[in-house]
């Protein structure tokens, strides 16, 4: 479907609802439009001013909606809702995922916002982000020329940036079986429960060997940096070992650089990291 809204000065809205997935990208090459899933994102910030953008409405794409497992592992399409993915029959290996899922705004911003408007969007303080990171997650971009996959870690460049070219669709994310029983966990700061944009938060997800200690582990801060980040100093130090919080130490902060805002102070944001991380690994116990 396509309609074009008259506008000021005889300019016009754009506005496309493709049913598949090959008209969605052959209008991404045809021309530059802004991609519209749940609009959780889009609309707030377009409040106060006129919305000019060609818009490309992918909500009618049911081939990007579900969860599923597969022989490799899980696949979420990018029209999964928060809520779909805290109500889906996920192992442990997602229990921090799952936990992200329900602190996304609020009831309504859950049943709308899709996890690929969420990665797409790039915010610094994106609940998703760094659990994709701590689950090892891949992105799947389809363009009219074909498809390819990025780590999230490469997917997500900065502030609002991320790898996506103009004429690409991200339609997937993937996240790998891991070699051993695996469990996450995420933890989150911010100034009240619901409703509020993360001062600080931790994702981690571990594996363990038959003996109860860690085979593997990588853990995430989110709101800390530009980007969400590893640390992978810890996660080295963490195999062979049970979860032990005292093994934590300040510098294994290094990756992170927090910032000055409104909601807290860089020194207060790294004093939180390090605590919640102990708190996460106490969890993985």
């Amino acid at each position: 479907m396509v309609m074009v809204l008259s506008g000021l000065g005889g300019s016009g809205l754009e506005y496309r609802r493709p049913v598949t997935i090959e008209e969605a990208v052959a209008a991404l090459r045809a021309r530059r439009h802004t991609v519209l899933a749940g609009g959780t994102d889009l609309f707030p910030a377009r409040v106060g001013r006129p919305c000019d953008d060609a818009l490309l409405d992918i909500s009618g794409l049911t081939a990007l909606r579900g969860i599923a497992e597969t022989n490799q592992g899980w696949r979420f399409g990018a029209l999964a809702t928060w809520r779909d993915v805290w109500t889906a029959d996920l192992p442990p290996l997602f229990n921090g995922l799952r936990a992200a899922a329900r602190e996304v705004g609020g009831m309504q911003i859950q049943n709308r916002g899709t996890i690929g408007g969420n990665l797409c969007n790039a915010s610094p303080a994106a609940d998703g982000v760094p659990n994709w990171l701590a689950l090892d997650a891949t992105v799947e971009l389809v363009s009219s020329t074909g498809s390819r996959r990025l780590p999230v870690a490469e997917f997500v460049l900065g502030n609002r940036r991320t790898a996506r070219r103009e004429d690409e669709l991200l339609i997937a994310v993937h996240v790998p079986r891991p070699a051993h029983p695996a469990r996450g966990t995420f933890r989150k700061l911010g100034a009240r429960r619901y409703l509020v944009i993360s001062i600080v938060m931790v994702a981690a997800v571990a594996e363990f060997a038959a003996d109860g200690t860690i085979a593997s582990a990588r853990i995430a801060v989110g709101a800390a940096s530009e980007v969400a980040r590893r640390l992978p100093s810890l996660e080295t130090r963490l195999i062979g070992q049970c979860p032990d919080p005292s093994v934590v130490r300040e510098e294994d902060l290094a990756p992170l650089a927090p910032i000055d805002d409104v909601r807290a102070t860089a020194a207060y944001r790294r004093d939180a990291a390090l605590t919640l991380i102990r708190r996460a690994i106490a969890d993985l116990a």
